[in-house]
């Protein structure tokens, strides 16, 4: 069944439009808790309890109450954190043992842009059939619980120090950060005030930029998608090295010492090795964007790559489906299973700063063995109802470039699932050849498109 509201990420949108308005939010949170209601088998009294966080977009505020009136309504319990980031969110509702967790975010986009996604009491995104259940409610009639079974709402305190906590206890007990120069950039968003104090409290020297957050400002110019803020500042600290997050702290970039900036394939490679040599590593996990140079590179050295649908969500499934640890997206969204039910961005980056520690290796080295092929994306807009697949002129053109490439290359033809584009990626080992067998493409797409 189509999904009408959840898309891969829960349900986003810009503020003040359907379905991000306050009336709507208060409804889906009426739908989660009834559905909630509906499923948890509590002792007669008990009310089934849910986690609230967010990022810093000054929309938060309004769509926080309209949650929690929402929730209340339906006989829920609400715990609000503040702004936390994502993954602690996924980590808090575990460790609090609630049934839910729901975070008001829209992660790299800007601030008047909104969303809401929802965490299992496992710490995991909710599972199709619970997300069609709360979508189906959605259609009936908001009512209220008689008011002596209202939920209520309280503040929970220590949310930031629990979380970081638990960052610091996935960085090897034995190492630490002591000596090291670290830039912190925390794109004005969820982890402001929780990525500068983890690297902080594990011994590195940390400057911070990105960390002042004013409701308006998330991603605007800093974080892991505009890591040019991240690659000047690292330069003029004389740092060893740089950590870029997105607004809700579940992706990351990396810069080193001359300011190179390293991507989310670059990254997860520098992981795997490490994994590897300790004994740990069956298979990694990418996507359909993932570089053929990290699959490449991870199969000389004897790990098998899968690539699941983009997303996170597809990823994760995918590890759990094989029981495998370690995947992740060129985008910097890596989940380390043996460390978090997620991806999360400053887990990742310890997951790095723990394998450069322990191999005594600079992030260029790390990644020694890993060529990243040259790739061009290029979004064609496409008119409402327009079927590409259909259209045998496409066709020809994508089976033309892959003739060409042979072995050495690929290309991809993804729809958006959010807006009417039609994504065309080419990569292979010369720039050149993968750029204009790019643009061939799209040109026959706009061509037949018009």
């Amino acid at each position: 069944m189509g999904r009408k509201y959840f898309g891969t990420d829960g349900v986003r949108g810009t503020v003040g439009e359907a379905p991000i308005t306050p009336d709507f939010i208060m409804r889906l949170g009426y739908a989660a808790g009834t559905t909630l209601v509906a499923r948890e088998h509590l002792p007669p009294g008990e009310h089934p309890a849910v986690l609230i966080g967010k990022d810093t977009r000054i929309s938060g505020y309004m769509l926080e109450a309209a949650l929690e009136a929402g929730f209340a309504a339906a006989g829920v319990d609400v715990m609000l954190t503040g702004p936390l980031p994502t993954p602690a969110i996924a980590y808090l509702t575990r460790a609090l043992r609630v049934q839910a967790g729901v975070v008001i975010s829209a992660s790299h986009n800007p601030y008047p842009d909104n969303g809401i996604k929802f965490f299992s009491a496992a710490g995991a995104k909710l599972p199709d059939a619970v997300e069609a259940e709360i979508e189906a409610r959605l259609d009936q009639p908001m009512g209220c619980a008689a008011s002596a079974r209202l939920g209520k709402a309280r503040r929970i305190d220590d949310a930031a120090g629990r979380y970081i906590e638990f960052c610091k206890s996935t960085f090897p007990p034995e190492l630490d950060l002591r000596g090291m120069r670290i830039v912190a950039d925390c794109a004005h968003g969820a982890a402001y005030h929780i990525a500068p104090r983890v690297f902080h409290e594990l011994g590195a020297e940390v400057h911070a930029i990105g960390a002042e957050p004013n409701g308006l400002n998330i991603n605007d110019h800093v974080g892991a998608t505009s890591p040019q803020a991240l690659q000047q500042a690292v330069v003029a600290q004389g740092a060893d090295l740089g950590i870029a997050l997105d607004g809700d702290g579940d992706r990351v970039m990396m810069v080193d010492a001359r300011g190179r900036l390293y991507d989310g394939d670059q990254l997860l490679y520098v992981i795997a090795r490490q994994r590897l040599a300790s004994g740990g590593l069956a298979g990694v996990v990418g996507t359909l964007m993932t570089n053929l140079g990290t699959e490449h590179a991870l199969a000389k050295l004897g790990v098998p790559v899968v690539r699941a649908k983009v997303g996170d969500r597809y990823v994760l499934e995918m590890l759990v489906e094989r029981g495998w640890k370690l995947g992740g997206e060129n985008s910097g969204h890596i989940i380390c299973l043996d460390r978090h039910t997620t991806g999360d961005g400053i887990v990742s980056a310890l997951q790095v700063l723990a394998a450069l520690r322990l191999q005594e290796n600079t992030l260029d080295e790390a990644c020694a063995g890993l060529t990243l092929y040259p790739q061009t994306l290029i979004n064609v807009r496409l008119p409402t109802g327009f079927d590409w697949q259909r259209r045998p002129e496409i066709e020809s053109a994508r089976m033309a470039a892959e003739r060409e490439l042979g072995e050495s290359g690929r290309v991809l033809l993804r729809a958006s699932g959010t807006e009417p584009l039609l994504r065309v990626m080419v990569e292979g080992r010369e720039a050149l050849t993968v750029d204009t067998l790019a643009r061939g493409i799209a040109d026959v797409v706009q061509r037949v498109a018009a």
